[in-house]
């Protein structure tokens, strides 16, 4: 039989953001409710050695970490609940918020710490080597790619950027793939660099190209209708993310700049300007 709770804070979203929201919550003695989603522990679950964490000196464990700010939060009062928010009201208060089990959440103030989830380009071959040699987090997981044939997918700033970062690490060849004919939405400043790392020969560009197919040494991209294989040792996609919450979009709540906002008047979704 589904139940009904009640908490004065209510926190969406168990990655590293949501869980330091729940533990300033619980030291503050407000109670908080933490709902873990479909993704308990967020996309440093999916990451294996973290070595640009503060506090480390050795490489650790992204799952691991996980675990320990989950037993922190716990440890200072958190309730964390394996539960999935289907449906928000929000034009009232307190907040009423439903799971897919059935219970229902009232807050009195929500947190909506969700993040964002990278977006993929949905390949069987992607799937099965994603953290072994694909990845969508240059940043994350370049300094472990040295020396190695990189190829990094996407059109916009982030992947521009991504593959500019990656081509001054010693050794390391870079492609950067774009089913485009142009760089038209990156910033003036970064396809100045891009061209100049392009004349460097520093990174190699392959426009109007598409990953069909991700092998173990190689990835097979398609141009103009026709195949063709390019050795390479490691994926890069930066095809840019999206809200890992639709259910909130449904609502009206508009997401810009990667941010929410609530009208405090109304409690309804406003833009960020």
């Amino acid at each position: 039989m589904p139940l009904t709770h009640h908490a004065r804070v209510i926190v969406l979203g168990s990655g590293p953001a949501g869980c330091t929201a729940a533990i300033y919550a619980a030291r503050a003695n407000l109670g908080p409710i933490l709902l873990r989603g479909l993704q308990p522990g967020g996309q440093l679950t999916i990451t294996t050695d973290v070595e640009n964490y503060p506090g480390f000196a050795d490489v650790i464990q992204g799952p691991w970490l996980m675990e320990q700010m989950q037993k922190q939060a716990e440890h200072v009062g958190t309730r964390m609940v394996y539960d999935y928010v289907t449906k928000v009201e929000l034009a009232q208060r307190p907040f009423r918020l439903v799971c897919d089990s059935g219970d229902i959440y009232l807050a009195d103030a929500l947190i909506i710490a969700t993040g964002a989830q990278a977006r993929w380009l949905d390949l069987p071959s992607e799937q099965k080597f994603k953290g072994y040699g694909v990845s969508a987090c240059a940043t994350c997981d370049g300094f472990f790619f040295r020396d190695k044939e990189l190829i990094v997918i996407g059109g916009g700033d982030s992947a521009v950027e991504s593959a500019l970062g990656l081509a001054n690490q010693k050794g390391t060849t870079v492609s950067l793939s774009y089913r485009g004919t142009e760089f038209s939405r990156v910033k003036e400043r970064n396809q100045a660099k891009l061209e100049a790392a392009v004349e460097q020969k520093r990174v190699q560009l392959l426009l109007g190209t598409e990953v069909r197919e991700v092998r173990p040494q190689s990835v097979i991209l398609e141009k103009a209708d026709a195949l063709y294989e390019l050795p390479n040792d490691v994926v890069i996609v930066r095809i840019g993310g999206e809200a890992p919450y639709p259910f909130l979009q449904r609502m009206g709540v508009r997401i810009v700049r990667k941010e929410i906002a609530l009208e405090p008047a109304t409690h309804e979704a406003a833009a960020v300007s």
